[in-house]
């Protein structure tokens, strides 16, 4: 088993801290009679997907994400509470103000985590321990007493994460150089930010059951099994080496793909209402698109329920409409022989485009067709950013329900990742 040998990695200090039961405690914080109860925050337009459990609920068995009617059978006396994400966008906020007065290396994970690199600063607070400490009494006063954090300490990204899911909640851990294998010894390979259920099966096939086991892994046999880029991932993971720097929220780099998930209501069994879903997802995709100013030349589709499908198809050509991406989604779903049974139905829906860039930077189509095109979506666009998304719509979704541009559902953090991203860089505005 090898060692971390880089110098300088060993000298820095990494922080990751994660708010516990973000918008659980959030709802508990704003209300205080949802405080000491077991409640749920639920998607909105009557979903039944608790998209975060709070405290007291995950010590009664419930977890995220998790369908209400089996939260229900476990605990009786279970609270449902619909998301807020504007008020949990605020809150992020007023997180960040306070982390970049103990840093200027802050770097926004997620909506409700952070990497911080303090190095060179901790001493102006006493020491590491001691600006943990000011960081939970600013957050005490200034967000509330009922929202906590968990912190990870290590010399790297990779460990101050883990080292931060392990005490839950409001707990403290660091690993070291010295502890680092004791630590591998109690943790599990999905535990580690990067290793999800697929992985961690291919993992098992080649008999790594664990994190040692990863530890004393061939590089060769990895990199036979992952090629390159996963393979050496998962290598520098067993042995606790990441080089990765903290890169500061407001120097975040350019978006290299957008997307939306969408958890339905129920069971959907009617082909024509999914595919309207689908269609109203690539609307939205396409108009975050058009406002950062890009366009995409690959799309790609989920579709969970019955059975799933995904799957991904390019363009010759860049493209920014939504009808464009969802001519692009059906294709990926004929390819993959997808069709509705009389018993099949979707729940999980989620659609997202890639291989993006700048509009300013492609050439204008030479002809008049494409122009008219791009002139109706452009005038579409201002009529909808003047009274709501969604105001203008294709005949297609005549009679559907309307979706809410707010993010929802099982990646309901990456879709808020990116909006605060862009709020605090004027280049992606």
């Amino acid at each position: 088993m090898q060692k971390i040998t880089n110098p300088e990695q060993s000298r820095r200090t990494i922080l990751h801290i994660d708010f516990d039961s973000y918008f659980a405690s959030c709802e508990q914080q704003f209300n205080p009679q949802f405080r000491n109860k077991p409640i749920g925050v639920t998607a909105q337009n009557g979903r039944t997907c608790i998209i975060a459990a709070s405290r007291e609920a995950k010590k009664l068995g419930i977890k995220s994400p998790s369908r209400t009617w089996e939260a229900l059978q476990k605990v009786p006396n279970m609270v449902f509470v619909p998301a807020h994400f504007e008020k949990y966008w605020e809150i992020t906020q007023i997180f960040l103000d306070i982390c970049k007065d103990f840093s200027p290396f802050v770097q926004l994970f997620s909506l409700d985590e952070v990497y911080m690199d303090v190095t060179s600063t901790q001493e102006l607070f006493g020491d590491k321990y001691q600006l943990i400490e000011k960081i939970r009494e600013r957050i005490k006063n200034e967000i509330g007493e009922y929202i906590t954090v968990s912190v990870g300490i290590s010399n790297n990204k990779l460990l101050a994460k883990l080292a931060s899911g392990m005490d839950k909640p409001n707990g403290l851990i660091e690993i070291t150089p010295k502890n680092i294998w004791e630590v591998y010894a109690r943790v599990q390979l999905s535990d580690f930010c990067g290793i999800g259920r697929r992985i961690k099966e291919r993992l098992n096939r080649l008999g790594i059951y664990t994190p040692l086991d990863l530890a004393n892994a061939s590089l060769d046999v990895l990199l036979k099994e992952f090629k390159n880029a996963e393979g050496n991932f998962l290598y520098n993971l067993g042995q606790g080496v990441d080089d990765s720097e903290v890169i500061p929220y407001y120097l975040a780099g350019q978006t290299k793909s957008i997307g939306r998930n969408y958890c339905l209501p129920q069971n959907q069994h009617d082909e024509t209402i999914v595919m309207q879903n689908v269609y109203e997802l690539c609307e939205e995709v396409s108009i975050k698109l058009r406002r950062l100013g890009k366009k995409a030349k690959t799309a790609g589709i989920y579709l969970g329920g019955s059975k799933n499908v995904h799957g991904r198809k390019s363009l010759k050509v860049y493209f920014d409409s939504g009808q464009e991406m969802f001519e692009l989604c059906q294709q990926v779903l004929k390819e993959n022989g997808f069709y509705f049974g009389d018993s099949d139905y979707v729940r999980q829906i989620g659609v997202w485009i890639g291989n993006l860039k700048e509009a300013v930077n492609l050439e204008q189509s030479l002809f008049n067709f494409d122009v008219k095109k791009e002139q109706v979506v452009r005038t579409v666009d201002k009529i909808n950013e003047k009274f709501g998304d969604h105001t203008i719509r294709k005949g297609f979704l005549l009679h559907a329900d309307k979706l809410k541009t707010v993010p929802n559902g099982f990646m309901a953090d990456r879709y808020e990742r990116q909006k605060i991203v862009e709020e605090f860089n004027p280049k992606l505005t």
